[in-house]
């Protein structure tokens, strides 16, 4: 059976941009796991203060790691990376 997600060493490097910035990260792999060690930290912001969040769970439980893909609030450790993807960190709001 193939593993759902791929190591981050493993496989191609694709493109993908983050709040405008453009980032090479292996294709298939979680992505907020991938995203961590590119630098990307900050995911959102929470609603009453704007302190910033990222992933904590890994499995979906916290909602710690909501980004925006197509105007989608999305659970970043829920997701593998696609070529070309197009991120926003969340907001306050989201």
């Amino acid at each position: 059976m193939k593993p759902v997600f791929r190591n981050l060493d493993d496989g191609p490097q694709v493109r993908i941009r983050f709040d405008g910035q453009e980032i090479s990260l292996p294709e298939g792999a979680n992505l907020a796991a991938a995203l961590l060690p590119a630098g990307i930290t900050r995911f959102r912001g929470t609603m009453v203060s704007g302190a910033p969040r990222g992933p904590f769970c890994m499995m979906g439980a916290c909602y710690d790691c909501l980004v925006e893909l197509d105007g989608v609030t999305r659970q970043a450790c829920q997701m593998r990376v696609e070529a070309g993807m197009n991120l926003r960190s969340g907001g306050a709001d989201v």
